[in-house]
């Protein structure tokens, strides 16, 4: 399985924290899909750093009046179902379908549950919308927590339901070890008493793993330069802790050769989900800084810092200064990988850095001996050019302790309720959510970033069924058939881009359901080959991120499968990835009302 996981865990999901303005903008991160490989950021992270392109208002509306014709095309079907395959709708007249065939009950079924969204009191002539959508309205309310809900919303809490049942019991499904495992995990999340009795002590031993706060005082004294090595730091913080830090390390497709993975470094190492957060250009963007500011003390508290107010403000003026050389996601250029692309060799990059030693640092990560002539894509140029400045003029204690600060802001979410406590205040300032997310759905979403193929065979086992995988296939590969002759009909499209069109349609890779290796629980095994007890919960999630690292450091010699998936079947998703031409149907959308099996084609 090809696994998107980076070393530098973006954490976007950073306790399901994504900026919102209450002014009407839409969420800065965790929008599209990731295209590399985050190594430990949980099996399932999403990232908007690059991923799937935003679509912009006319591709919306386009969409938007496709759904609003087959939603249509719907009801009208659902109108003449009800009226020629009602009771007594045969009238006697000996139809080719008798009373109990399965068409029948087929289209009865379907034609019911299309029946029950209208609302037939309404003059569709008046008031199309209620009289198409009313009886749907009247049994989905918007729950208090959400500011829209929709069907995709109603499938989704439908596969939490259904994973969360799986996920408590004792046995069932595909049978192996990885399945043992994301239940024991699951439990070891939900067992807040140990998590409690702990408190902030898993958390010390990796500030100490790391030298401790100011290297444990050392810092600034003569002679520290020899104690403190900053790439040992990064080394701790990348290719350990899986915390980005001044720049973000992930493995991925090579977006000028989709044969081969690349080492990718790119900007990144922000708590705040946007740059302009930093920079407090407004009232709102005050707020939240000021909430930052509130949470790092809290934290730093709870972890017994000394000096806790000097070390936020020097590591929030250092978040600051990263911000101001940061260029915004939100900006075209950022949009366009092509233009950011840039292809060097180490002994360059160690040119464009020279206050970073690539060479040793990616040795020590990928347990590789790269030569000088080792070439890696560099996406932020500039940036990482002005962070060796950076690096030259901040202080080592400052530089220490900013690393340190991204470990634990990584895995904070992971600890005693004092500490989660923390993160929900800072989630409220910044999307007003007053009410924190409920234990069971929280660890249901770990379970699912770390474990998200296993929990898909559960999920596939029950709610997915190999019938249905070929029903959907073939339907797909009907649509492709269509396709392909609607373009030989073009007039507009000349023949050099018509057979280009005609031969991506002809190699596009269709993925319906899940991959087929789910299947075999020896396969799904070897996913998981890390330790997992019930009673270690942030030990848990260490060995999986360290597992992650292990799985993605590979990639770099190894030929790209591109029959691998992504997302986990489980996810509520559909998606297109170009780099791969692969369409991608997950069985989490697949799922009634989208689709049933059962429904008529």
């Amino acid at each position: 399985m090809e696994t998107p996981y980076s070393m530098t865990a973006h954490y976007d999901e950073f306790q399901e924290v994504k900026y919102v303005s209450r002014c009407g903008t839409g969420g800065a991160r965790g929008a599209s899909l990731p295209p590399g490989f985050p190594l430990g950021a949980g099996r399932s992270a999403t990232g908007a750093r690059a991923g799937l392109p935003r679509w912009n208002r006319r591709e919306v509306c386009l969409l938007s009046g496709l759904v609003f014709a087959a939603g249509l095309c719907a009801i009208l079907a659902a109108m003449l179902a009800l009226k020629y395959l009602g009771p007594g709708a045969a009238g006697g007249g000996g139809g080719a379908c008798s009373e109990g065939c399965p068409e029948r009950k087929a289209f009865a079924r379907a034609a019911r549950f299309l029946a029950a969204n209208l609302d037939a009191s309404i003059d569709p002539c008046q008031d199309f919308y209620s009289f198409a959508c009313g009886g749907w309205l009247r049994r989905h309310a918007i729950p208090d927590d959400k500011l829209t809900y929709g069907t995709i919303a109603a499938i989704g809490e439908q596969n939490e339901e259904r994973l969360r049942r799986l996920l408590a019991r004792p046995g069932g499904g595909p049978g192996g070890a990885a399945q043992r495992k994301v239940r024991a995990f699951f439990r070891s999340c939900l067992d807040m008493r140990e998590i409690e009795r702990l408190g902030p002590r898993p958390m010390l031993e990796v500030i100490e793993d790391c030298g401790g706060w100011d290297l444990g005082g050392a810092a600034e004294r003569p002679g520290a330069a020899a104690l403190w090595d900053l790439n040992r730091l990064l080394y701790k913080a990348q290719g350990v802790y899986s915390a980005a830090a001044l720049f973000s390390l992930t493995v991925s497709l090579d977006d000028r050769n989709s044969s081969r993975y690349v080492i990718r470094i790119d900007q990144d190492g922000l708590t705040l989900p946007e740059r302009t957060l930093y920079l407090a250009q407004d009232e709102e963007s005050e707020k939240i800084l000021a909430a930052y500011r509130v949470f790092m003390e809290r934290l730093l508290s709870l972890l017994g810092a000394d000096a806790v107010e000097q070390k936020a403000q020097e590591i929030l003026q250092l978040e600051q200064r990263l911000a101001n050389i940061t260029v915004s996601e939100y900006d075209d250029l950022r949009r366009d990988v092509s233009s950011m692309y840039n292809k060097v060799t180490l002994g360059q990059l160690q040119k464009i850095t020279p206050h970073l030693q690539w060479k040793w640092l990616l040795d020590q990560i990928f347990q590789e001996d790269f030569s000088e002539d080792e070439e890696v894509v560099l996406l932020a140029t500039d940036y990482m050019q002005q962070v060796s400045q950076l690096i030259r003029s901040t202080p080592r204690r400052i530089l220490h302790n900013y690393l340190v600060w991204r470990v634990v802001v990584v895995l904070s979410e992971h600890l005693s309720p004092p500490f989660r406590e923390a993160l929900h205040e800072l989630a409220r300032e910044m999307e007003g959510s007053d009410k924190p997310q409920e234990l069971a759905r929280v660890c249901l979403g770990q379970a699912n970033r770390h474990f998200g193929m296993a929990l898909g065979a559960l999920f596939v086992h029950e709610h997915f069924s190999a019938a249905s995988k070929a029903k959907v296939q073939q339907l797909v590969e009907d649509i492709k058939y269509i396709l392909g002759r609607r373009l030989e009909e073009l007039d507009w499209m000349d023949a050099e881009t018509k057979a280009a069109a005609r031969a991506k349609l002809q190699y596009m890779m269709v993925m319906v359901g899940y991959p087929d290796f789910l299947l075999k629980p020896e396969a799904v095994d070897k996913e998981y080959e890390f330790e997992v007890h019930e009673k270690t919960y942030f030990k848990n999630i260490l060995n999986s991120i360290r597992f992650s690292i292990q799985l993605s450091v590979k990639k770099i010699r190894q030929e790209v499968d591109k029959s691998t998936w992504l997302l986990p079947p489980q996810a509520l998703n559909a998606y297109y990835l170009p780099n791969k031409n692969q369409m991608v149907f997950p069985a989490g959308i697949l799922q009634p009302t989208l689709y049933d099996p059962d429904f008529p084609q």
